[in-house]
């Protein structure tokens, strides 16, 4: 049975069948997305064992991804042949690839085998099907650092990962085999059972007629005995069709929550494409009640709570997680819930701020996850503890360090923080004397001003939510820091010293070093610009007003970039995706596009936004501009494709944008349903000429999440001239701190 059967028997194509899990797969310039195997938010990841996607050859077969870029923990290698001098792990030519986001299969070419491989949640299936006549059919089982123990027809053992965390196997296979061993070195062993250490490998050999092998195997972060139960709880035969109907169908479920009409394929492609990528994480690590903590080491019962981790929450608090909020709010609360645990487990109450599988690695710079918390719970969520949680964001920017990629607890450059309003730069040249901060990451200044700004902000919204007035009040001050380093002379923010002067001279697009790591933070002083979601109207007053803060976007987006290519991107690698100093590359860009609906502007919005996405996301191979962290740039693409977008999580509001699709319905969580209409719709239909919401004209660009939380209707009139008029008003304007009266 061919992969193509188990969607052609479809007369219509379902959500999964747009998928293009390749999209992407070659890089710009950093990291490439990856075609990964998987159901949504689950523990079992694979992806092909392969040096980038112009590879020649296969390193193995995968058995699981432990991380989203990281290569497989343990390796299956089919082998028919001589095994002399063969290694733990084979490289493969192979041709015929298939792959969807449920089922993998690839033809080995150099020895004519055939695989096919579908997974579970905690388990998965492989047919090998070898076509050598009289050659000796072998399977190795690799695990690159740890223990490999033969028994009968079944292998089991574990791989050591980062910190205190092992990842074990047991995979089984229905035929018996002929003989075992270990291989050791180049030899085999077949007196051997068991071998602990590097490349600790079982070998398996199946006699000498072609044959087909079926294989199942279930990974767990807990014992080999729990792989084993969670094989035996998930998988009950060896069929491997059966297996990726059945994800094919769950696929379908979490796709489907949104359906949308209109547009062309290819708009349908990048779409769920897109809201694939925003499945891939976090993953639940509970296996059955019980799950594996990283981060302290131990073994816990969940309590009817999944548990999950690996979520990089710098990349994916702006737009992930408020998506997951309007779809899936009770995995949402299951994940505010995983950081609150977190923070306790961790000993010192911190709340996460980049949690993986091998627990919290401080990555990045601020502590976002204060925003996940403020925008679920301002938007309705109320299963999880605010008071915990508010204790837990508080101690995390209140105790913890605000140096980037640190652990540490708060020290000099923290205190100066909060008696100044601002983090101290150096000067170029001046050596560093704080010793947590990293030799590469820097201090990072103005980055972690402004993002501490809003975490502070998003504090005082949770304060207020708990009625501690004093809290809040505090924090609202402090919501306003990013005004300490605002260089009224320039219009942008500037790195000051630790006497309040500013560094100069500056060039804003390339000064910094590797990242502008010295002064902002992987992007360079023109994105930094624009970095107070939280105060927008704020920021127009101290540009200069709406004219001046129009005039200084509009210069974003054409402005050079002021070296060439080989010597700009050498600088900075992130900031890809380029227009302009604009970069769509990486996250923090992601709200600027929508800017100009605070100034009275929002025809460009509309204009700006639908150039991009047809711009930088794509169904080809390079269709994704930058890194692709966790789902955060494709939640940009799936709102905006829609025609809207959280920009400030903890205001429960979304700016309106430029819709790809006629129809768009989103099954809210609550079973209610989201529609938009966009009428006239089409590439050259881009303009919204009017709109109606819940059959009232509406003539604001952004609409609250009250307004739409219990089902409802955005009808929108599109045409091809910008309609200068719509939403242009001074009392149209989406809420910032300064009018967030009412919502």
């Amino acid at each position: 049975m061919a992969a193509g059967s188990l969607y052609a028997r479809q007369a219509e194509k379902m959500p999964v069948d747009y998928v293009n899990p390749y999209m992407g797969n070659i890089s710009h310039l950093l990291v490439p997305t990856y075609p990964t195997i998987h159901l949504p938010n689950s523990m079992l990841r694979v992806y092909p064992e392969r040096g980038d996607y112009t590879g020649d050859v296969l390193h193995g077969l995968p058995l699981i991804v432990t991380s989203h870029r990281g290569s497989s923990a343990f390796n299956l290698s089919p082998y028919q042949g001589d095994l002399e001098g063969v290694r733990p792990v084979v490289s493969f030519s192979y041709d015929q690839e298939k792959l969807k986001p449920y089922y993998y299969e690839v033809i080995l070419d150099d020895q004519q085998t055939y695989v096919k491989y579908a997974p579970s949640h905690q388990s998965a299936v492989y047919q090998i099907d070898f076509t050598q006549s009289d050659q000796p059919v072998y399977l190795m089982l690799n695990s690159k650092n740890g223990k490999i123990r033969v028994t009968g027809n079944s292998v089991s053992g574990y791989q050591q990962l980062e910190n205190n965390t092992r990842v074990y196997i047991y995979l089984e296979s229905e035929t018996q085999p002929g003989k075992v061993g270990i291989l050791n070195g180049s030899a085999i062993d077949w007196d051997s059972r068991e071998f602990e250490g590097k490349n600790a490998c079982a070998v398996l050999n199946y006699g000498n007629q072609p044959q087909t092998l079926q294989l199942r195997y279930g990974i767990s972060f807990i014992s080999e005995e729990q792989a084993k139960e969670n094989l035996r709880r998930e998988l009950k035969e060896y069929d491997v069709m059966k297996l990726a109907s059945q994800g094919r169908d769950i696929w379908n479920n979490a796709l489907g929550k949104i359906k949308v009409e209109g547009g062309d394929d290819t708009n349908k492609t990048v779409f769920y494409t897109s809201l694939y990528r925003v499945s891939e994480r976090p993953v639940c690590i509970s296996e059955g009640n019980r799950y594996f903590s990283a981060f302290d080491g131990k073994v816990h019962e969940d309590n009817g709570k999944p548990f999950y981790t690996d979520d990089w929450i710098w990349d994916t608090y702006r737009a992930a997680h408020s998506l997951r909020v309007m779809i899936d709010a009770e995995r949402e609360t299951d994940v505010i819930n995983s950081y609150l645990t977190m923070a306790e487990q961790m000993g010192d109450d911190w709340m996460p701020t980049f949690p993986e599988i091998t627990g919290d690695s401080r990555r990045m710079n601020s502590n976002h996850a204060v925003a996940t918390v403020a925008d679920g719970y301002i938007k309705g969520l109320r299963g999880f503890d605010l008071q915990k949680a508010y204790r837990v964001c508080k101690k995390g920017i209140e105790e913890k360090t605000l140096i980037p990629w640190s652990g540490a607890p708060a020290g000099w450059l923290d205190d100066f923080y909060k008696k100044n309003g601002y983090i101290p730069a150096l000067a170029p040249g001046e050596e560093e004397t704080v010793p947590n901060v990293s030799d590469f990451e820097k201090r990072q200044p103005i980055a972690v001003t402004l993002g501490t700004s809003y975490d502070q902000w998003c504090l005082s919204r949770i304060a207020g939510a708990l009625g501690n007035k004093e809290d809040q009040e505090h924090y609202m001050k402090c919501a306003y820091n990013y005004r300490n380093v605002y260089n009224p002379e320039t219009g942008f923010f500037h790195p000051k010293d630790k006497d309040g002067k500013f560094i100069e001279p500056l060039d804003y697009s390339f000064d910094g070093g590797p990242g502008a790591r010295l002064y902002y933070g992987e992007n360079n002083g023109w994105v930094y610009r624009w970095d107070v979601p939280h105060n927008v109207a704020d920021l127009i007053e101290l540009m200069g007003g709406r004219e001046q803060f129009i005039w200084n976007l509009d210069a974003m987006f054409v402005q050079p970039l002021g070296r060439g290519k080989p010597e700009f991107y050498a600088m900075m690698p992130d900031h890809t995706g380029n227009v302009g100093q604009f970069s769509m590359a990486n996250e923090p860009c992601l709200h600027i596009p929508y800017l100009y609906n605070y100034a009275g502007q929002p025809w460009k919005t509309q204009k700006r936004i639908r150039t991009l996405l047809k711009q930088w996301f794509r169904n080809d191979l390079m269709g994704v501009p930058g890194d692709e962290d966790g789902g955060g740039m494709s939640a940009f693409v799936v709102f905006s494709s829609m025609g809207f977008y959280p920009v400030t999580p903890g205001i429960p509001a979304y700016n309106i944008g430029s819709p790809i699709f006629t129809h768009v319905t989103m099954n809210l969580s609550n079973g209610k349903i989201f529609e938009i209409e966009a009428h006239g719709c089409s590439e050259e239909n881009k303009y919204i000429q009017s709109a109606t919401l819940n059959g009232k004209e509406w003539n604001k660009p952004w609409f609250t999440h009250v307004e739409i939380a219990n089902g409802g209707k955005l009808v929108l009139i599109m045409g091809n001239t910008a309609n200068k008029t719509w939403g242009a008003d001074a009392d149209c304007v989406p809420p910032s701190v300064e009018n967030l009266s009412g919502i």
